[in-house]
């Protein structure tokens, strides 16, 4: 896997090389750059929910990390709950969906998009 990190490399999550073939797949289909957005919400059945969009762009206190020329970016709030995390792209019978590895998390759902600390 060939991964380049800022600051702070430990905390920040990476990409999976799937998972860094797929955003890079999305992203040309859309036209935009292949920058992928991990952010964390309240709800879900477990307390968080993870979101992902494409973004045109880092925001300026967004933290990334990068795996064969696709960015992940995290804000500062949503990483402290992703701190160490991984990001995969996973199909199965049941779909294809992006899935994330957090050692924080202490429960999660079914879903997968969901968690709690």
């Amino acid at each position: 896997m060939s991964e380049t990190l800022t600051p702070a490399a430990e905390k920040i999550p990476a990409l999976t090389e799937a998972a860094a073939a797929r955003v890079r797949w999305i992203a040309e289909k859309q036209g935009k750059p292949a920058i992928l957005r991990l952010a964390v919400e309240g709800g879900g059945c477990s307390g968080f929910q993870y979101k992902f969009e494409l973004a045109d762009a880092p925001e300026d206190d967004d933290l990334q990390s990068e795996t064969e020329g696709v960015a992940l970016v995290v804000d500062p709030v949503s990483l402290e709950l992703v701190e160490g995390s991984t990001v995969d792209f996973v199909e199965s019978l049941g779909g294809a969906a992006f899935q994330v590895t957090n050692p924080q998390a202490a429960a999660g759902c079914g879903c997968g998009s969901s968690f709690g600390i």
